[in-house]
């Protein structure tokens, strides 16, 4: 991992688009070197992937490499396409909040056990793509969320050592339509159909 450093997808007509590195101020980026021209071959490779994705950071952040602009509205989600998408619900009162919106009650378990489902990742939102409602009567919610992208993480892992396989940190705009959530949830599957695609960062 390297703070300094900065990603993003830019669209380029394929499913998984072009890794970029960007400069901190999010102006200027440059296409990652070869192999690592997506950001997934850069995870499966990630530390040798690191090294070169770092030099161009730098050569970027002191001007060494003047680099192209970049347009926000080309840039597709970082993965675009993952092999998982797992969330979790860290605030315990937003839980509260919304369970009682719907006149349902918190788990028992709520202090203690996470609350987490896996959810699409066939199709990923970039920052500047549009989030579609067709009806609204669904009852269109957003929630800001904080992202990790994890390297292969054993089973078990304590949170307490846990940073070691975290490889970046980015935002997420998690998209829900709440009146389709209830209907859905007394199925006994969880969510699908209330939890459209996720725009991110």
């Amino acid at each position: 991992r390297s703070a300094a450093m900065k990603l993003a997808t830019l669209r380029d007509g394929s499913r998984d688009g072009r890794l970029l590195v960007v400069r901190a101020d999010g102006a200027v980026g440059a296409p990652a070197p070869a192999p690592w021209t997506t950001m997934q071959r850069a995870l499966d490779d990630w530390d040798a992937a690191v090294p070169a994705l770092t030099a161009l950071a730098a050569e970027l952040a002191s001007g060494a490499l003047d680099g192209l602009p970049i347009d926000p509205a080309r840039l597709a989600a970082p993965l675009p396409r993952a092999y998982e998408w797992v969330d979790g619900s860290a605030y315990l009162n937003h839980v509260i909040l919304v369970r009682k919106a719907r006149k349902a009650e918190p788990p028992a378990t709520l202090t203690t056990d996470p609350l987490v489902y896996q959810g699409g990742s066939g199709d990923l939102l970039g920052p500047r793509d549009p989030i579609e409602l067709p009806d609204p009567a669904w009852g269109l919610d957003y929630e800001s969320e904080v992202v990790v992208i994890l390297g292969d993480t054993p089973r078990g892992v304590a949170a307490a050592d846990a940073a070691p396989y975290v490889r970046l940190v980015m935002l997420a705009n998690d998209v829900t339509l709440r009146n389709l959530i209830p209907d859905e949830l007394a199925k006994g599957f969880g969510f699908f159909q209330s939890k459209p695609a996720t725009a991110f960062s």
